[in-house]
């Protein structure tokens, strides 16, 4: 493949792609893989309660988790994204702020995630339910750490820069 024919990397893609990446490999996904953890958690919570390698409050912090994603995600959807796509992404130095901040308290909750189950380390006596859950929590994290890469390292600076 020549370099001419090589695809463009995000950082050179029009700014309405990459939100609409962003939007469809993201925020979707997010919204709908949550709510499934919780369940699963909230299922190994009950079925291993007596176990000592039980993640007790996970299905909470994941509650909590949605709740702080899925306000985050309007902020940016509803805010942050129609002003980049308007031209005015220069008058969005303190929104980003916020939405910097707010991926700096998402990477926290992470890190709560991973101190409660053992760094995703199911026992070896779990279950199919917990070594799924463990699973979908690993997705989780590399595209939410993806996500955030791709907004504060590609978007984020473009769009402040006009």
């Amino acid at each position: 493949m020549t370099i001419a024919a090589q695809p463009l990397g995000w950082d050179q893609r029009p700014l309405s792609e990459l939100i609409e990446h962003i939007l469809e490999r993201y925020h979707a996904p997010l919204r709908s893989e949550l709510p499934r953890l919780i369940e699963l958690a909230y299922k190994v919570e009950d079925a291993h309660a007596d176990s000592e390698r039980c993640p007790h409050g996970l299905a909470q912090l994941l509650t909590e988790v949605l709740d702080s994603v899925e306000g985050h995600l309007q902020k940016e959807e509803q805010i942050l994204f129609p002003m980049f796509l308007s031209g005015r992404g220069a008058m969005a130095h303190m929104p980003v702020q916020v939405m910097l901040q707010e991926h700096e308290d998402h990477e926290d909750n992470l890190v709560r995630i991973h101190q409660l189950t053992s760094g995703l380390t199911p026992p070896d006596e779990a279950c199919e339910s917990w070594r799924e859950l463990y699973r979908g929590l690993h997705e989780l994290e590399v595209d939410l750490m993806d996500h955030i890469h791709l907004e504060n390292d590609v978007l984020f600076p473009r769009a402040l820069a006009g």
